[in-house]
């Protein structure tokens, strides 16, 4: 195994599908694994968003919508790693949730990776190598209100990852789950508006009076750390953490 100090380990002549990768922590994803020698593959319903990175990174574009989940369930997929990353977030009390919003959410953030694993665990089972790699969040481990579809995906993400573990581990197969808090992308960036509508503060008070008000370090996280954390999953030193969810919360889930 060969590692650089400042980058990660060598994923040189691997393969990576890295899903909602034209932006924040998927496209700091698609980066740090091209870097490292990966071939990369841009997954993401903008169009423009993955032509741009995968150009940027020498890797190929694919246009999907992963909500659109029944067109994803005869796929078969080949990447020595998955990157699950695809979400959207939607806040209101449960009394006031749209149905359809609360299965949208639960399609993009649940079905699509279980159909996705799905489609790449043969070809990684035929290898005997493979990286399940879930872009979780503290939400999977704790609840926050008015995110009821957030926060049940999440926790669903959770289970999904550690039954991949068990039955992908005797194929060579590792899966595990990164659990950031507020992370700067434009994802968190939409939720300022919706949380200072649902709280009644101004928008300005959102970040420190309600997105850091559980973390011990008081900052977002940046898209960069956690992919950081997600090369190392990647790579051949982390052949023995399997079933896992690595926090990067700032120590909110301390509490």
């Amino acid at each position: 195994m060969t590692t650089d100090a400042l980058s990660g380990p060598s994923l040189d002549g691997r393969t990576a599908l890295i899903t909602g990768a034209g932006s924040g922590i998927g496209e700091a994803c698609a980066r740090t694994f091209a870097a490292l020698g990966a071939k990369v593959t841009v997954a993401d319903i903008n169009k423009e968003a993955a032509a741009r990175v995968a150009a940027e990174t020498g890797g190929t574009a694919w246009e999907v919508d992963l909500s659109d989940t029944h067109a994803l369930e005869d796929l078969s997929l080949e990447a020595d790693i998955l990157v699950n990353n695809a979400g959207i977030q939607r806040i209101n009390p449960i009394h006031e949730y749209d149905p359809d919003t609360f299965r949208l959410v639960h399609r993009l953030m649940v079905e699509s990776p279980f159909l996705l694993i799905r489609a790449v665990l043969p070809g990684m089972y035929e290898r005997g190598f493979g990286r399940v790699i879930n872009i979780s969040s503290v939400h999977g481990l704790r609840a926050s209100a008015f995110k009821s579809a957030y926060v049940s995906a999440k926790h669903a993400l959770e289970g999904l990852s550690k039954v991949t573990a068990l039955e992908g581990g005797p194929h060579g197969v590792t899966s595990n789950c990164i659990n950031p808090a507020y992370v700067r992308t434009p994802l968190v960036e939409t939720q300022i508006a919706d949380q200072a509508r649902i709280h009644s503060i101004p928008e300005e008070e959102v970040v420190a009076s309600i997105m850091l008000t559980e973390s011990a370090v008081k900052r977002l996280v940046e898209p960069e750390e956690v992919a950081s954390l997600a090369a190392w999953l990647a790579g051949p030193g982390a052949g023995m953490v399997t079933g896992a969810s690595y926090t990067m919360d700032g120590g909110w889930s301390a509490r």
